[in-house]
């Protein structure tokens, strides 16, 4: 099952309207026309509970189980806008949930590694990845506050849960020239989407994007 061309050619309006409407935030009056096409080509429909489906291409999150969400559109397109994903790139993805911003991500870069913190999740979304084509997509369960160093240095990293900091482990398995997207705040209330990039010399430069609200990040992230 897929979206009609009426829901997905609403949607794309929607995010367009709302890039258009937060541009002095983000200073992204557009989003690439990669980025865009990635966002309508991946169905989102086969990304959310099926009793939600009819929902599905809402510019707004839903819940997919586990008191975890989908994040919604027009976050998911900014967010992998910001990246600047490039073909030969491998990008690293903390909070997998049910797999839709790994796919979207999947159709612009070379390869993408996702961690999810619920196996529940992270076996339901691997499943679904597979059967869906994206190959270049691998999902493994763990704490994506640590990481996957086995993989790194990344091109680009994207955390899809708010931490309490930015995560220095996720700093340390950036390439240089890289640039990390992360909400950032408490609960629900008070977050941040921050952009990190990290400098060919090591040093890094973090700048606040858009106030947002994500489910927190869970694990091991206490300690500075």
């Amino acid at each position: 099952m897929s979206g009609n061309h009426r829901d997905i050619d609403r949607l794309m309006q929607e995010i367009d309207a709302e890039v258009r409407y937060t541009r002095r935030m983000t200073g992204r009056g557009a989003l690439t026309a990669q980025v865009l096409a990635a966002v309508r080509e991946v169905p989102r429909d086969e990304f959310v509970p099926s009793n939600l489906a009819e929902r599905a291409y809402d510019n707004r999150p839903l819940p997919i189980g586990d008191g975890q969400t989908i994040s919604q559109p027009y976050m998911v397109a900014l967010m992998t806008d910001l990246l600047e994903p490039q073909p030969d790139h491998v990008v690293l993805e903390v909070g997998t949930g049910s797999g839709y911003q790994a796919a979207v991500l999947s159709r612009l870069v070379q390869q993408v590694y996702s961690m999810e913190i619920i196996p529940t999740l992270a076996e339901q979304a691997r499943t679904r990845l597979h059967q869906l084509g994206y190959d270049n997509v691998s999902v493994r369960v763990g704490d994506g506050y640590q990481g996957w160093p086995e993989h790194a240095p990344y091109d680009s990293i994207i955390v899809t849960a708010a931490a309490p900091h930015v995560p220095p482990p996720l700093i340390n398995q950036l390439k240089p020239g890289g640039r990390l997207v992360v909400p950032v705040g408490p609960s629900h209330y008070g977050q941040q989407l921050m952009l990190l990039t990290k400098a060919e010399d090591g040093s890094n430069e973090t700048r606040v994007v858009i106030p947002v609200a994500f489910v927190p990040l869970t694990g091991d992230h206490d300690a500075n």
